[in-house]
């Protein structure tokens, strides 16, 4: 792997936080025409469309769908067909509306796919996606199996960081670098992560880094004293902390990660006692970088040092090891100022 080289983080840039090219015209800002808006033009209804069961595996035959859960930004549903043996079998759907809708659910849906190429037994099954209109708007979905979750019980430490770990390991990027072939997101899709393909984790991890920031100064507005404490992180911390990970001939493997792996995105199957994880919006990272979330204040069952003392039993740190819980605090940043962007003026936007 090539690591970063100085001129790329040479000096400090007042450029690094404004708008990038690349990134969504609309991030930062809510679509012209909010999802609710769009939803209560429907009375409430469930959106269901004929390119919904369309999507169903061949051979079923659509019965009925009704709201399911509750979600921020979408309308999630479970749908009832019949199968070819004439028993009910049960789909989950997910629908968002407009722009920011399809930028969230395309990268979910694809991280979906990715999760269960990698490892079958951790996500429930993508079954297929697509889109249409109703009343002039356009609405994008995806549907996986159904699995009946109990989403309240916090996950066995020990069985869960196995498997979180043997996803990564298994897991191969296939370019080669960190990134994802399309943008992906952390919460709505007004908030799309910067993944560009990158050799340099440093590199990637500056430019994730500096996305978020933009997007969390446009939804709550300027103070410099947290501008000068992003570029000392982007051009100091960052350099410091990740690039001796490739130096020295160090290689450093990108692995596939869930992206927002807090308990809010996982549940245990009713039927397997395993558990599952949802909701993802992935990229292939460093490892280490999925716990960067368990330090976060919205994550307060995975704070326990138990998950991660059983991870880095089957995923022993980087080198250099010592400076494992420093790079753990700094991937955590990622998490909560893309929280404080989705939240403005929340409690988590403090120095």
């Amino acid at each position: 792997m090539a690591q970063a080289t100085p001129s790329e983080f040479a000096g400090v840039s007042t450029d690094a936080l404004q708008p990038q090219s690349g990134e969504s015209a609309s991030a930062g800002k809510a679509d012209s025409k909010s999802f609710k808006e769009m939803y209560a033009n429907l009375g409430g209804a469930f959106p269901m469309h004929d390119a919904v069961i369309e999507a169903l595996p061949k051979g079923r035959t659509f019965v009925s769908v009704r709201h399911y859960g509750t979600s921020a930004w979408t309308v999630p549903g479970k749908i009832t067909a019949r199968g070819p043996g004439g028993s009910d079998e049960y789909y989950f759907v997910k629908v968002a509306a407009g722009e920011s809708g399809r930028i969230m659910l395309e990268g979910e849906y694809e991280s979906f796919k990715m999760i269960y190429q990698t490892t079958p037994d951790f996500i429930p099954k993508p079954i297929g996606s697509g889109k249409y209109r109703i009343k002039k708007e356009t609405y994008y979905f995806y549907m996986t199996e159904f699995v009946d979750m109990d989403v309240k019980a916090a996950p066995d430490p020990a069985e869960f960081s196995r498997r979180l770990a043997i996803m990564h390991k298994l897991s191969k990027s296939p370019t080669g670098k960190f990134g994802f072939h399309i943008p992906t997101c952390d919460g709505s899709g007004d908030r799309p992560h910067v993944v560009d393909w990158q050799d340099s984790w440093a590199v990637f991890y500056r430019n994730l880094f500096l996305g978020v920031c933009r997007l969390d100064l446009k939804r709550n507005g300027p103070w410099p004293k947290y501008e000068r404490a992003i570029e000392q992180v982007a051009y100091k911390v960052i350099p410091r902390l990740l690039e001796p990970l490739q130096a020295n001939g160090r290689e450093l493997k990108p692995c596939l990660i869930h992206g927002n792996l807090y308990e809010g995105n996982l549940g245990i199957s009713m039927k397997t006692g395993l558990t599952l994880i949802f909701d993802a919006s992935s990229y292939f990272a460093h490892n280490e970088m999925e716990l960067g979330h368990w330090k976060c204040e919205f994550s307060p069952v995975f704070k326990s040092r138990a998950y991660i003392k059983h991870y880095v039993r089957h995923y022993r740190p980087a080198e250099p090891a010592e400076e494992f819980e420093d790079r753990i605090r700094l991937y955590s940043l990622k998490g909560t100022i893309n929280y404080s962007a989705g939240h403005p003026s929340g409690r988590l936007r403090k120095m």
